[in-house]
């Protein structure tokens, strides 16, 4: 999630510990990739609370035996249990990730439906869809709207646009391809807290570009008094960190240029309100 060895140099200096720690001070956001695989130990999740803040927020997955497996049916169990590890966190998780296969079509809406009326009520969560007729802006895009509108419940996009553009020529960019889906950007906020997942191009300049149409919705949603998560990645993540810098840059000048009152946008933690969380996912 927050560590790898290319970041030894730029983010961790000599230190080899407490990277967690390092990373809560220059980020204040963070996705939690690892829950989506496999619970958690309960020291593991006391040790991640150990070594952040207040003003620091997780975003984690719920696990995929949950969300793939058991297709959100007959979850009560499994939701309790992962709940209850995860409870030391809970006030420092920002957004709790549902991501949903494929496979989930305009079908499986009741199914989502009928499971966050069964989620731990008073938490934020954001549901990412992978099913094309989801994009397609017909009744089945209308219908998922309408549903995570009625719930409170954010629509995670993801953008990956920059990472497609990309030819297919290293190892990092075809496995991109294989994995991340190819779907239309459609940056509509659900609810208070819309998730942004910029899957960014190899070649760093090539990003301003795609990032053009963000410096300007995220302006947009910051003055309605919502509150965006911006997740910036790359195919192998070793200048994820970087390339998240210089794209805050940019939407901090897009801030300050739209004399918007709410543009004191932070990167680095601070004790008062941020308007956008700001991270890399892995």
């Amino acid at each position: 999630m927050w560590s790898q060895n290319q970041w030894q140099q730029t983010i961790y200096g000599n230190s080899q510990a407490h990277r967690l720690a390092r990373y809560a001070e220059i980020f204040n956001t963070v996705e939690g990739n690892t829950t989506f695989y496999a619970t958690p130990s309960l020291q593991n999740v006391q040790n991640w609370y150990a070594a952040t803040h207040d003003d620091f927020k997780f975003t984690f997955k719920l696990p995929k035996h949950i969300t793939h497996e058991l297709q959100l049916q007959h979850a009560g169990p499994a939701l309790q249990q992962f709940f209850k590890v995860m409870e030391p966190l809970i006030n420092r998780t920002g957004v709790w990730k549902i991501q949903l296969p494929a496979s989930f079509g305009p079908q499986s809406l009741p199914q989502l439906a009928q499971f966050l009326t069964q989620v731990p009520q008073g938490l934020t969560y954001g549901v990412e869809v992978r099913n094309s007729a989801f994009f397609a802006k017909g009744e089945a895009e209308q219908a998922l709207n309408r549903l995570l509108i009625d719930h409170n419940c954010n629509r995670i996009i993801m953008d990956t646009r920059p990472v497609f553009a990309a030819p297919p020529t290293s190892p990092a960019v075809i496995d991109a391809h294989q994995k991340k889906p190819k779907v239309p950007v459609h940056p509509i906020a659900t609810a208070h807290n819309p998730v942004v997942r910029f899957i960014g191009h190899p070649h760093a300049e090539a990003n301003v570009h795609f990032f053009q149409n963000w410096l300007k919705q995220l302006p947009l949603w910051i003055a309605q008094n919502k509150q965006p998560y911006l997740f910036i990645h790359t195919p192998d993540n070793h200048e994820a960190p970087q390339l998240a810098v210089d794209l805050y840059r940019l939407l901090q000048q897009q801030l300050a240029h739209s004399e918007s009152t709410l543009a004191d946008i932070n990167l680095l933690p601070q004790h008062n309100h941020t308007t956008t969380q700001l991270g890399f996912d892995l």
